[in-house]
């Protein structure tokens, strides 16, 4: 093997350092509100001033989300009263969507945008507030988690209905996708990867609370995992971002280019569904696709791994074609070349995680290959702010631009570093 257990130890301690140096020492307690409840993240892009008091229900899903998951970290790097604290923030947050996040008591979908106080806010000239699907995901999520970690019945009804009312609004296509709304000609990957999350957070929580819903749960994961390998997968073993509906990939660059990111942290996601599946029969093809997405997607001149890239490399030009006016097909001409903080978060995780599950040396290069441009590119340079500047230049530079929504949000970076730390704690055992 490349590593060793000294390796092994030098990284879970670094790992466990940077989470409570540099992520938590940022977040704790400036994103709490403690007048109105809820999380505060409407930060510039280098933490160093709040623009904003309003409320993404994505980010707010997603603090719930962070801070359930270290209250109930398999590590004993916490105490319990850390823990306990934890957990006090989670439930700050949990109260706050339970009472504003609805559009109604029995309306399960989620508002988009809410101001410090919860009342909701329309954005732009978009009617309505539930525009983003993909929030009321991160809201499901967040309270698997919580219901799992303080044992909340009431938490994990919640978030069953509401990921029932996710599951059949996606598979009706009676859902918005803000900030990125995909026509009905195109099929998107985003749909399997994100419900493949959802599954398999609800069905952590189910085992506990509902093993018969647990097992319709193993269906859905199965469905979405199949999807992403059957749909999206082509024969040189990439993933394609959009198909046509009705057909195949297209051949101008909207279907011809591929998110390393979301490549990636979506074979995470479907190393958890192989589990949950008892079925390993996709892992010869992940393991293959995270080698072509990394040999592909890292910028050879620059470093790092590109926002978007063509299927075939920088050298071949796509045209457009009817896709120009998809919003998404702007972000990609716009901002291919961008180094993101998330793309690379996910990228250390999901190589250390297939080497630890395959113990092919190839994935700890990789895993050290992406750590070393981390770390030398996105923690923020002012030691007295910390955590991370989440978006650079090609070459590496910092840039003041929005990525998505106009918030500064740790749920990637932090996320990882948890999953790092306990996976490197589990290697170490085994050791």
């Amino acid at each position: 093997m490349v590593t060793d257990s000294l390796d092994a130890k030098e990284y879970l301690s670094f790992f466990k350092q940077e989470l409570t140096d540099n992520l938590l020492s940022f977040w704790m307690p400036r994103c709490l509100d403690q007048e109105n409840g809820g999380y505060l993240n409407c930060f510039t892009n280098d933490g160093s001033r709040l623009v904003s008091t309003d409320k993404y229900t994505w980010s707010q899903g997603r603090f719930l989300w962070m801070f359930s998951k270290l209250s109930m970290m398999k590590s004993t790097m916490f105490s319990q009263e850390q823990r306990q604290t934890f957990l006090q923030y989670a439930e700050n947050g949990k109260n706050f969507l339970l009472e504003h996040v609805l559009l109604g008591p029995e309306d399960y979908r989620c508002i988009f945008l809410m101001d410090a106080e919860g009342k909701p806010k329309h954005v732009g000239d978009h009617e309505g507030y539930d525009l983003s699907i993909s929030a009321d995901c991160f809201v499901v999520m967040g309270f698997a988690a919580y219901a799992l970690a303080a044992k909340d019945e009431a938490a994990w009804e919640f978030a069953k209905r509401l990921g029932d009312s996710v599951w059949e609004r996606y598979q009706s296509g009676n859902f918005r996708s803000l900030p990125y709304p995909v026509t009905p000609a195109y099929r998107s990957h985003a749909k399997p990867m994100i419900l493949t999350n959802v599954c398999c957070e609800l069905y952590k929580a189910a085992e506990q609370f509902d093993p018969r819903y647990a097992k319709l749960l193993q269906e859905r994961v199965g469905q979405c995992h199949r999807e992403v390998f059957e749909v999206f997968q082509d024969a040189n073993h990439l993933i394609h971002e959009f198909k046509y509906a009705d057909g195949d990939f297209p051949a101008h660059l909207f279907g011809q280019h591929i998110n390393p990111g979301h490549t990636l942290e979506d074979m995470w996601f479907q190393m958890e569904a192989v589990q949950i599946l008892k079925d390993d029969s996709a892992l010869p093809q992940i393991k293959q696709i995270v080698k072509s997405t990394m040999a592909l997607g890292w910028d050879e001149q620059w470093g790092g791994l590109y926002h978007f890239i063509p299927c075939d490399g920088l050298n071949t030009v796509y045209e457009v074609g009817e896709a120009a006016e998809e919003p998404q097909m702007k972000l990609v001409l716009d901002d291919w070349g961008s180094k993101l903080w998330w793309v690379h978060s996910e990228a250390m995780y999901t190589n250390l995680l297939m080497y630890c599950r395959t113990s092919d040396d190839a994935y700890w290069t990789l895993f050290k290959k992406v750590f070393d441009y981390t770390y030398r590119t996105f923690p923020n340079p002012d030691r007295d702010i910390r955590e991370w500047i989440q978006i650079r230049t090609r070459e590496g530079l910092p840039q003041e631009k929005v990525v998505a929504l106009p918030v500064k949000d740790p749920y990637h970076i932090i996320r990882n570093v948890i999953l790092i730390i306990e996976l490197l704690e589990e290697r170490l055992v085994e050791e």
